[in-house]
């Protein structure tokens, strides 16, 4: 018999996209006033599932960070995308290391799963994982920043601005860190008990884009905040869209698992709920290589995982 974890042992209703539509009209917002009041709207409409812990919780969380992790590669001057993110995470030796791209991928795998607290142990290894080097008094100095804006308590927009700005402000080399830190400012803001990678994925978008120039709005230069807002809902409407399709295709899985007899797979079932991706030629001391194959190719069969490489070989499947 194939057991799950009660948290997953039945289906997770499907989860309706509820970010305001009139939070995501067409064109720029007519006042900094309406584009925070719909940047409210769309954090407001998050709220219960960046609270909550559905089946498939872990899935969605580490996709969003894959998304982050994809556009942050841009700030780093590399050119992986998402396939590729996944490759050098998923398909290297356990305990191996997954090269720069893949660390940074780890960086915003940390903040989807961790709360959403600043100390300086906790900064200077993610600063060090993305590549960059803080010495210990300033990393000090930048808790004690972040203990300020929590103490001023702005509403979660103006304070996940304000962190990016002053970061770039004293270094101007780490903007990757600011949103980095953006995110876990807005989640610390809200009180959520996990950051969600958020607006990173926006900071190239048009609600970045200056309407004159047309150039990118960076933190700290005017109309930042204003940017941060109107990139706000659209990225509260991605995950909410995103939950919805693992929502569906986490019942999916659930209801096919009593249909399994391979040994062991209730601990694919459970990865797969937990992870972006799970490699199909996974090993457990409950299934050997082969047995793998053989338990993704049925689930294929059954509908309820999808190959996300498009390959043949060194196959990655999830929801």
């Amino acid at each position: 018999m194939i057991r799950l974890d009660p948290a997953t042992a039945s289906p997770a209703p499907n989860v309706p996209p509820t970010v305001p539509a009139w939070a995501l009209a067409a064109g720029r917002a007519p006042s900094d006033a309406d584009a925070a009041f719909q940047a409210g709207a769309a954090l407001s409409a998050l709220d219960s599932l960046a609270r909550g812990q559905p089946a498939w919780a872990g899935a969605w969380r580490h996709r969003l960070a894959l998304r982050g992790a994809a556009a942050s590669m841009r700030l780093a001057g590399r050119s992986e995308d998402e396939d590729a993110l996944r490759d050098a995470w998923y398909l290297r030796p356990a305990g191996a290391d997954p090269g720069p791209a893949g660390a940074i991928f780890g960086a915003w795998r940390r903040l989807s799963v961790q709360p959403p607290v600043a100390d300086s142990d906790r900064l200077e290894k993610i600063a060090d994982q993305i590549g960059l080097h803080w010495d210990g008094a300033a990393l000090a100095d930048l808790c004690t920043e972040i203990e300020k804006l929590a103490g001023l308590q702005r509403p979660a927009p103006f304070a996940a601005a304000a962190l990016a700005a002053h970061v770039v402000a004293v270094r101007p080399d780490c903007e990757l860190f600011a949103w980095w830190l953006s995110d876990l400012m807005l989640a610390q803001s809200l009180r959520w008990p996990r950051s969600l990678p958020l607006l990173m994925a926006q900071a190239f978008g048009p609600a970045f884009r200056d309407e004159a120039s047309g150039k990118r709005i960076r933190p700290g230069e005017k109309g930042f905040e204003r940017a941060v807002c109107l990139a706000l809902p659209r990225s509260a409407a991605d995950a909410w869209r995103l939950a919805a399709e693992l929502s569906r295709r986490a019942e999916r899985l659930i209801t096919v698992a009593p249909k399994l007899r391979a040994k062991g797979a209730g601990d694919v079932i459970q990865r797969l709920l937990n992870e972006d991706a799970v490699s199909g030629s996974l090993t457990t001391k409950n299934l050997s290589r082969f047995a793998a194959r053989r338990l993704f190719d049925r689930l294929l069969q059954l509908d309820a995982v999808r190959e996300l490489s498009g390959r043949t070989a060194f196959r990655l499947f999830g929801l």
